[in-house]
Order: structure tokens, then C-alpha cells, then sequence
């Protein structure tokens, strides 16, 4: 049963979340996906709003645990799309969006686990057809056929979006945190199994996994004759780079400068 955040249900956004197994940075123990989790919580700020969870993926004891993580910040069930371990979850969650399509469809930005390649809601926007627009950091206001947000920009900059729904929305860590799961609605609410046929994922097959390892750090090479001046090289702080602002330029001007950085930069050679 799809949580319902007003009494009253009628004329009520139909609101779905994808939501994934997460993985705890430190630990490595599986848990909720932290901007799914996020994607959650902005579903939930939403009045009059019936907002349902989505699971596509192999069923197992630690995943269940993690998606009851989901069922404790208030919903009374999850639905539980259960594949394969080696299948491709996009065709199966085009087929069960296509047969009760919601008027919103929030995920997260990149899984914590699997393939972690954020390829995922730009895929299902498109065989859906819909539009999206990553970086949510806010919905500000649901319009029968609209929705108005704001959108994170980098250096904590915002801006304003109007979008036709239906629609995809992404969410990342600019968006609120997430409420704490409580232990008494996660171990009561129920995992609805949705039956989809299993396909396999044929380019995975080909690929060769292995574990990530740390990438070496460039250090800094100190010229020095003494150990004193080495000791000042080291413990000196960074200084800024020779830095040019363009104020009022032209855009061949623009265009100028930023060829020049990058074939100083050694990007680009005459």
C-alpha cells in the first residue's frame, strides 16, 4: 500500500522512488542508499502526494535488511521487483512504470553498489520518454501538469526549473538528509512481490571485475639545498596560481584566455 502523506486521497500526485541497496563506506555492511534515501525524504515533503518505493534487483537476507531501512521512515510496503543476479533491471522497471506510471519518479543520482555508473535514470527517462533533470535540492511546488524546483549548481549555487510532468528527478547530497528509520515500521512493513520476466545483461558479461584501488597522489617535488629550506617548502602554504578575471570581455576574449590555460596547462599543443 503506497504511503499516503494527506487523508484525503483524491486528486493526489502519484509519486514513486526507486530505491537500491546501499553499502556503508567504512564498514562495507550493506544499508539504505544514502541519496536514495534523500530521493525519499523530498517525496515525503510533498503535500498531498502518494508516494510508493520501487526495488528492481536480486532478492537476498542483507538486502532485506537494507530495504526495510526504507520501510522505517513511514511506509506499509515496498514493491519488490525480484531479478536475476546477473540481470539487467532497466527493461523490468520500464515494464512495470509503463503499466501504473506515476506522475513523478525520484531516484537517486549513482548507486552505492553494483555498476555505480548513473546511467540508469537517463536510460529509463529515456524509453519512458519523459524528461529529466538531475541535482534536486528542493521541490518547491506541484502543479497538476507541473513541477517547480530548484536544481543544485556547484559552489552551492541554485536555480529554478519548471518541468512538465511526468518526469524524472535525481537527487543528490544536496538535498535535505534523510529521517532515521525506525526499527518497529521497518520489521512490520511488508515486501510486495511484483512478478517481471528476468533478462539478462549481455554487456556485463563481457566485462572483468575487479577491486578499486586508491590512485597514487602526485607529490610535489621541493628543490632545496638545505634541510631548513626544504622544512619552509613543505610546511609553506599553497599560493594561488597566476589567476586572470575577465570583466566585460568579448567572447573571442573569452575564448583567447581559456586556450591559452589550457595549452599552458599542457591540454592542448600548437
Amino acid at each position: 500500500m503506497p504511503h499516503e502523506t494527506t487523508k484525503n486521497a483524491a486528486g493526489a500526485l502519484d509519486v514513486a522512488v526507486l530505491v537500491s541497496i546501499g553499502r556503508h563506506p567504512v564498514t562495507g555492511r550493506t544499508r539504505r542508499a544514502d541519496q536514495d534515501a534523500r530521493a525519499v525524504e523530498a517525496a515525503l515533503a510533498l503535500d498531498h502526494a502518494r508516494v510508493q518505493l520501487i526495488h528492481a534487483g536480486h532478492h537476498e537476507t542483507d538486502s532485506e535488511a537494507a530495504l526495510r531501512g526504507y520501510l522505517g521512515m513511514g511506509f506499509e510496503a515496498l514493491t519488490l521487483i525480484e531479478q536475476a543476479g546477473d540481470a539487467d533491471v532497466l527493461p523490468a522497471l520500464t515494464d512495470a512504470l509503463r503499466e501504473a506510471p506515476p506522475r513523478l519518479l525520484l531516484c537517486g543520482t549513482r548507486a552505492e553498489t553494483g555498476e555505480g555508473s548513473g546511467l540508469l535514470p537517463y536510460l529509463l527517462a529515456e524509453s519512458l520518454g519523459w524528461p529529466i533533470v538531475t541535482g534536486l535540492a528542493e521541490i518547491e511546488r506541484v502543479e497538476p501538469e507541473h513541477v517547480t524546483l530548484l536544481q543544485a549548481l556547484p559552489r552551492g549555487q541554485r536555480r529554478r526549473l519548471r518541468l512538465r510532468l511526468p518526469a524524472v528527478i535525481t537527487v543528490d547530497e544536496a538535498a535535505p538528509a534523510p529521517r532515521q528509520s525506525a526499527f518497529g515500521p521497518a520489521r512490520r512493513g511488508a515486501l510486495a512481490v511484483s512478478e517481471q520476466a528476468s533478462r539478462p545483461d549481455t554487456a556485463l558479461a563481457d566485462w572483468t571485475l575487479e577491486p578499486a584501488r586508491p590512485r597514487p597522489k602526485r607529490l610535489k617535488v621541493v628543490k632545496a639545498a638545505s634541510a631548513r629550506d626544504r622544512f619552509k617548502a613543505a610546511a609553506a602554504k599553497a599560493e594561488g596560481g597566476g589567476g586572470q578575471v575577465l570583466t566585460d570581455a568579448t567572447p573571442e576574449q573569452g575564448a583567447e584566455a581559456i586556450f591559452k590555460l589550457l595549452h599552458e596547462e599542457g591540454v592542448l599543443r600548437r
